[in-house]
């Protein structure tokens, strides 16, 4: 009973010491601020960082026009900037933000517009998916019955609202759809 207890103690003892080897440096430098001023500590992003790899393509006046769409489309939804993020990447996976049209041969199924939404899956008319304001609040709508979408990676958020073949495809765009909410939200 008695090396049971002792080796609790020295297991206790050790862990002490190497939390004060590991924080007392920095606690020790935290309270003693260089020329009295205090330390500056990062502060962590409220936003996720990008999950692997980033594409990025080099958009035309109708792609920047889209952008500027699907974050006005946001603004009018009541929804954060983080919301336009998820669109935009999800647009750049799934036509590289142009507003396409039946591509004859090479349309998969029925998919037109910015998110390659299909009329005969419910998201609305060919009219109306083509409409860069009408997808975009479309889109949004899904997302929005996504419970914890804010909190969730990317590709996360657009595959349970797109249910697509490639479900982390749209991880790629997260970086470049930042820059271009960032870039145009204010504007």
């Amino acid at each position: 009973m008695n090396t049971i207890i002792r080796k609790s103690m020295l297991s206790v003892a050790g862990l002490a010491f190497a939390g004060g080897v590991f924080a007392g440096p920095i606690a020790a430098h935290a309270a003693n601020p260089v020329d009295g001023k205090p330390v500056a500590v990062a502060a962590q992003s409220a936003a996720p960082k990008p999950q692997g790899d980033q594409s990025h393509i080099t958009l035309n006046d109708e792609q920047t026009a889209n952008v500027k769409a699907i974050i006005a489309a946001t603004k009018k939804a009541g929804l954060p900037e983080r919301a336009a993020v998820i669109s935009i990447a999800t647009s750049l996976q799934e036509s590289k933000l142009e507003n396409l049209g039946h591509l004859g041969d090479a349309n998969d199924h029925d998919s037109l517009g910015l998110f390659q939404q299909r009329p005969t899956s419910g998201w609305g008319t060919p009219e109306q998916i083509t409409d860069p304001a009408y997808s975009t609040t479309a889109f949004l709508k899904g997302l929005r019955q996504v419970d914890g979408w804010q909190d969730m990676a990317l590709t996360d958020a657009a595959q349970t609202v797109q249910v697509s073949a490639y479900p982390d495809a749209y991880a790629q765009w997260e970086q470049q759809a930042t820059d271009l909410v960032g870039q145009y939200w204010n504007s």
